[in-house]
């Protein structure tokens, strides 16, 4: 039985038993707080369970779209585990109980009418406690008694353990139904049974609910896997099809038992999966569902890495996922192109890092086995994460192939630190073997002290770093390697290290006859690394350092991180609320900023949001910055990043209305930021556009250098500012016209009067007696030309009628000229024209007995009006 058969038979099957067939619910519920995607069919019908909402049927029947990631690392390598899959599903609000879902279930699966199993085939279980159930099943099934299991709570009763674990609420057994198979027994069917509240600790918890309901669940993969005899859910006719499309497209052979086969699987689930998603408008990204797509991707991307395919192949595999499932869900051939769009742009993105990640990876794992360390550490795992994008589950993932363990709470730490910071800028990877892991031992962190000031007295080297390796203590570093920066660490400072897309600091590190300057400041770990150059003396370890942060250049990035603050806060009211931030970078006035939006915002709309950031810029509003315990930041509604695990203490930035987490360096007022100035805006990927733009001095500098432009503009033109886009309307009409006119001078030059003359169609007429006809089409001539061609062919000869025609944009000219010898016999251009203008969509032509023109709209009506001008001649 095909799968599209089984889903029609199993909901037409519920109909006959009163069940009202429901549509599947999306697979994103925004509308549920409590989940990131639906992981079953009775999710849509929370509120009838509850009793929340007026009843409008009291049964029901579903085919539920699902999609749960508590299995993921079981995808490809079970035979029944999936991301993304369908169930079936009948349920009950108060209306038919346990005789009927029992009974119901075994005819549905037994009776031929319906799917036929053997009965032997199949067997159940019950909660041990569940006597109800249990009769039913051996007094009217007629179960043989040894093919009925009795389960703990921990396996038969929904929640698992509710009775002795709780929570406190809705709860009860259930009765799950198995197929035997060669490789043994496999669930299909499960019958929950709610029929209690539970109400504090055992004994005597669990009191009956005044109303009984019931929810069912069989998974449409498992029972097709059953009835079409496979022994995986990848090899039913709605999944193996596109295993084999994947292995097709990266150029291998799908060996079931193989790894390679595994990979494949895996492939096709989790492109199924995100093919679903990004339908319904959950794009890659790192805040809830969109990172849960983000990493199902970049999963898929490994493996097919690992199957040695180097270049972007998933969105390939869109088109199959749409023909698959297009008769339940033929909505997916909609957006073939956008889904296909997103997920290629995401793969592009990965893989544009994904060699570096993984070399890094192996350089890890190399390192660990060295020192037979058996765990990987949490800063590892972070620097992955924040430099390569790879999520950690899957870092977990390639760990457990080399039996190493995971530093997840080590992880949680380190992002913990980074959720001090906003934005999504990677992190720069200044030490590639990581030189400072016994400083991080031991010094463990740098103090950062540069909120409030620049300068700090005393600060002492912890560390220095010269062509990538420590230098020892009792060595000293002199002015002679001023090529290659060094790297000094300090206890304390007052200099802001690279992170959360805000570029570090510049400025000097002073002391007895040393002058340090310091290029750049960068992060590693919890340590500030000042990256420069020595320019005069000699430094070591130990010694005490002045540090001047260079007040100029921090001004200049405070005033392009604030403005990126209001930036942020206007896209927001302008757009809507999906204008979420995707990365940005701050620098020396200088700000971009990554936002998720659909489509290129306009021109008009970018003005506004430009004037906007200036007013708030005018507003002269305070800068407030304080630190606060997390629960009071959500309350006051400040934003915040998905993903970040945030301390207890957070630093909540306001400027205005505008109130965001955030461990930056800003000003004390927006009206320092000076002026704000848009200079693109972009795409980055599937959704997500980039706007650039500039701050304080470069902004002005950018407006006085558009103005001198406008200036030269002017002088040129001789006329003022105001005028010039009339202006310039004007000169582009008049370039375009004298292109059209060089064209015909062009056209006028190619066509040959005597070879017009030559072609001539000589027809009789009563009335004149043999006249030349010459009919012609001249493409993309105007009307001057067309009748100087007529003036110089009635130059050469008599007894001559010409009618030329011109198409341009879809619109006809029709000039039509006769020799002064045959208007003195009495004929007439105008008449002449007149008679054909209507075959070519026009209407009427005017003229001069010698001279006449029409126009038309129908191209494809020209020969049959030639010929039409031929037989009036004729017809005379």
């Amino acid at each position: 039985m095909q799968t599209n058969e089984l889903r029609e038979k199993y909901l037409s099957f519920f109909e006959t038993k009163g069940c009202v067939r429901k549509a599947s619910d999306v697979l994103v519920p925004r509308w549920d707080p409590s989940v990131l995607f639906t992981p079953a069919g009775m999710n849509q019908f929370k509120d009838h369970f509850l009793g929340r909402c007026k009843l409008e049927f009291t049964r029901a029947t579903t085919c539920q779209k699902c999609l749960r990631t508590g299995d993921i690392d079981n995808v490809g390598r079970t035979a029944y585990h999936h991301t993304f899959f369908e169930m079936l599903g009948n349920f009950s609000f108060g209306d038919y109980f346990k005789r009927e879902a029992i009974l119901w279930a075994w005819e549905f699966l037994t009776d031929k009418n319906w799917l036929g199993i053997n009965q032997e085939k199949l067997s159940a279980t019950v909660y041990k406690e569940d006597d109800e159930a249990a009769k039913i099943w051996l007094e009217e099934i007629k179960l043989p008694p040894a093919k009925l299991q009795y389960l703990e709570e921990d396996e038969n009763f929904w929640p698992a353990s509710a009775p002795s674990q709780g929570p406190d609420g809705v709860c009860g057994p259930c009765s799950e139904i198995y197929h035997d198979t060669p490789v043994g027994a496999v669930e299909i069917w499960n019958l929950v049974f709610t029929q209690f509240n539970r109400v504090g600790n055992p004994p005597d918890n669990l009191r009956p609910l005044p109303s009984k309901n019931i929810d069912t669940g069989m998974g449409l993969e498992r029972c097709a896997a059953v009835l079409q005899g496979v022994d995986t859910n990848y090899h039913i006719d709605i999944l193996r099809p596109l295993v084999e499309t994947a292995a097709e497209i990266l150029k291998c052979n799908y060996d079931p038992v193989s790894d390679n086969g595994r990979r494949l699987r895996r492939i096709a689930d989790h492109i199924r999966a995100c093919t679903f998603a990004v339908h319904e408008n959950v794009y890659p990204g790192n805040k809830e569902e969109k990172y849960v797509i983000r990493r199902l991707l970049r999963r898929a991307v490994l493996d097919g890495r690992q199957l040695g395919c180097t270049e972007t192949f998933l969105h390939l595999l869109v088109p199959k996922v749409a023909e698959l499932m297009k008769l339940p869900y033929p909505e997916l051939s909609e957006t073939t192109e956008r889904v296909a769009g997103v997920i290629e742009s995401e793969e592009e993105h990965f893989i544009g890092t994904v060699d570096s990640g993984l070399e890094k990876i192996e350089r890890v794992f190399d390192e660990m086995k060295k020192k037979k360390r058996k765990q990987v550490a949490g800063v590892e795992i972070f620097d992955m994460y924040q430099t390569f994008g790879f999520p950690p589950e899957l870092f977990e993932t390639m760990a457990a192939e080399h039996h190493f363990a995971f530093d997840w709470n080590g992880f949680r730490r380190e992002m913990e630190h980074h959720g001090e910071v906003s934005g999504s800028g990677e992190k720069n990877l200044l030490f590639k073997n990581d030189p400072l892991e016994g400083i991080k031992k031991t010094q463990h962190r740098s103090a950062f002290l540069g909120y409030e000031q620049l300068e700090l007295q005393s600060s002492t080297v912890v560390a220095i770093l010269s062509d990538g390796k420590l230098v020892e203590r009792e060595k000293e570093i002199g002015e002679l390697n001023n090529s290659a920066p060094i790297q000094v660490i300090l206890d304390n400072t007052t200099f802001y290290g690279e992170k959360g897309g805000q570029v570090g600091d510049k400025g000097w590190l002073l002391g007895n006859g040393i002058r340090f300057e310091v290029i750049s400041t960068q992060i590693d770990g919890e340590l500030i690394v000042h990256v420069g150059h020595l320019r005069e003396g000699t430094i070591r370890l130990g010694d005490k350092l002045f540090a001047k942060v260079d007040k100029e250049n921090r001004q200049a990035i405070a005033r392009a991180h604030s403005a990126t603050h209001l930036l942020h806060y206007v896209l927001r009211r302008k757009l809507g609320g999906h204008a979420e931030q995707q990365g940005s970078k701050v620098d020396n006035d200088f700000l971009r900023f990554d936002f998720t939006n659909p489509q290129a915002v306009d021109r008009k709309t970018l003005s506004k949001i430009e004037e906007e950031v200036n007013l708030l810029i005018l507003a002269a509003a305070e800068v407030i910055c304080c630190e606060m315990p997390i629960e009071n930041a959500r309350k006051t509604g400040a934003m915040m990043l998905f993903g970040e695990k945030y301390p207890d203490l957070v630093r909540v930035v306001q400027i205005g209305g505008s109130k965001e987490l955030c461990g930056g360096t800003h000003l004390t007022n927006s009206s320092q930021i000076g002026f704000f100035k848009m200079i693109a805006e972009e795409s980055v990927s599937a959704g997500t556009r980039r706007i650039t733009a500039l701050t304080g001095k470069k902004a002005i500098e950018k407006m006085l250098a558009d103005s001198a432009i406008l200036q030269q503009a002017t002088t040129a033109l001789k006329i003022p500012a105001e005028e010039i886009p009339a202006k310039i309307e004007l000169l582009t009409g008049q370039v375009k016209k004298l292109q059209k006119q060089l064209q015909s001078a062009t056209v006028q030059t190619k066509i040959s009067v005597d070879d017009l003359i030559a072609g001539a169609e000589i027809i009789g007429n009563t009335q004149a007696g043999n006249i030349n006809v010459i009919t012609q089409d001249i493409p993309d001539s105007d009307v001057n030309l067309l009748r100087q061609l007529i003036d110089k062919i009635r130059q050469k000869t008599t007894s001559v009628a010409v009618l030329f025609s011109s198409v341009q944009d879809g619109k006809i000219t029709l000039v039509a000229g006769l020799s002064r010898d045959l208007v003195a016999k009495g004929l007439s251009a105008e008449d002449w024209v007149k008679t054909v203008t209507p075959i070519i969509g026009g209407k009427g032509g005017g003229g001069r007995p010698e001279m006449a023109q029409s126009g038309g709209t129908n191209p494809a009506k020209l020969q049959e009006a030639f010929d039409n001008a031929q037989n009036w001649f004729r017809n005379r």
